[in-house]
């Protein structure tokens, strides 16, 4: 599922580019304390205005940055070479309410190597905890309405909240990233995918305090390879549901993946309410599930508080996914649920090899709503 366009792009990255911007030379401090974003937002432009591909390059050393907008469109490719580390300001209240911290807008053919993100979220999750008048949290790094995006070697710690989130682009490859946050911060997801098509994510690490990566609505042709997940919430297709005309989900797989500690393995979750959403042909294969709480979970029945949720049924159908090669331990006794909607039931759910154990023993499954097929080695027992 790799598009010719990733590889041919990769490639193309490595030309030599002629124009590069050191963001010290627009007056960048690596102190970690002296305000850079209009240094860096200086360096953007000169690159963004480049007729030939550019070089944005941010050395060694600490810098400050306040929520940022880098945006296009730009007249050649852009590569952002972080050799350093950008923190947030140490009052989470400096990012405002606009729900980033670093935005991409409007921008093709941008690759971001390397570099450090640390947006200091502690300060927030506090505030959240506390039921004090909070801002919404920020995003620590989104790209909107981009195309032909690479993202490689990339870290990014404690973001007020989801880290890393791609919304309305096409071809993207995220590579190599390593996304850190503590089990219990709230709203941490990892990567964040929603209304986009042809996004890959491989080699990756994430320990967060809620999903590893999720997949939103209107998203399509999803590859995610060699993906270590834990502790965190597990690889979520979901919430959908939530409104009733919603964008469905097709062609996604997650393949040779280890699983640790997370509180669910590959869930999909849909809300309990009627809607015209879809989630079709999503492959799960090759994965490692190591004291995993909710290995194989399909839930349609999410509705927070019960509220809004007026039949208790889902309107989202699931149909064509198939879960092939999956092993390891559950941290509960029931090791595969599939709770789908009485209105519109899952189908065309397929079992292949599955062999989860909960305290030594084969663990449980649990069935509604549900058709399909089973084969191979099930352990639990399919109740498909």
């Amino acid at each position: 599922m790799l598009s010719k366009n990733i590889i041919i792009y990769e490639q193309s990255q490595s030309n030599a580019a002629s124009a590069s911007f050191n963001v010290i030379t627009f007056g960048a401090k690596p102190d970690g304390k002296t305000d850079s974003t209009q240094p860096f937002l200086k360096a953007w432009s000169a690159a963004c205005s480049s007729a030939s591909p550019s070089i944005v390059y941010v050395p060694r050393g600490s810098y400050l940055l306040k929520a940022i907008v880098f945006s296009g469109p730009c007249k050649n490719k852009i590569t952002v070479q972080i050799d350093g580390t950008l923190v947030a300001p140490t009052d989470f209240r400096a990012l405002g309410n606009s729900g980033y911290w670093i935005l991409f807008i409007k921008v093709n053919r941008v690759s971001v190597f390397g570099g450090t993100l640390d947006a200091r979220g502690a300060g927030f999750w506090a505030c959240r905890k506390s039921g004090l008048n909070c801002p919404v949290g920020a995003r620590s790094m989104t790209f909107n309405w981009a195309n032909d995006i690479l993202i490689s070697g990339l870290t990014s710690i404690n973001s007020q909240s989801m880290h890393l989130v791609i919304n309305s682009c096409n071809n993207v490859l995220i590579r190599n990233v390593r996304v850190t946050a503590p089990a219990l911060s709230p709203n941490t997801d990892g990567i964040h995918v929603q209304i986009s098509t042809g996004v890959t994510i491989t080699g990756s690490t994430i320990q967060t305090g809620d999903d590893c990566i999720s997949i939103g609505p209107s998203t399509r042709n999803m590859l995610m390879s060699s993906i270590k997940c834990g502790p965190g919430h597990g690889i979520s297709i979901g919430s959908l549901g939530k409104d009733v005309n919603e964008g469905g989900v097709q062609n996604i797989t997650l393949t040779n993946s280890i699983f640790s500690g997370s509180d669910n393995g590959v869930r999909i979750k849909s809300w309990a309410r009627p809607s015209n959403g879809f989630v079709r042909n999503v492959v799960y294969q090759n994965l490692i599930m190591n004291n995993v709480r909710n290995p194989i979970i399909i839930d349609q029945n999410y509705c927070p508080n019960n509220q809004g949720c007026p039949r208790q049924s889902s309107g989202v159908k699931i149909s064509q996914v198939t879960f092939r090669n999956i092993k390891g331990t559950s941290a509960t006794p029931e090791a595969v649920k599939f709770d789908c909607s009485s209105s519109n039931p899952c189908s065309g759910i397929r079992l292949q090899d599955i062999k989860l154990t909960y305290m030594n023993k084969a663990a449980t499954s649990s069935c509604k709503n549900i058709g399909g097929t089973s084969s191979g080695v099930l352990m639990p027992q399919s109740c498909v």
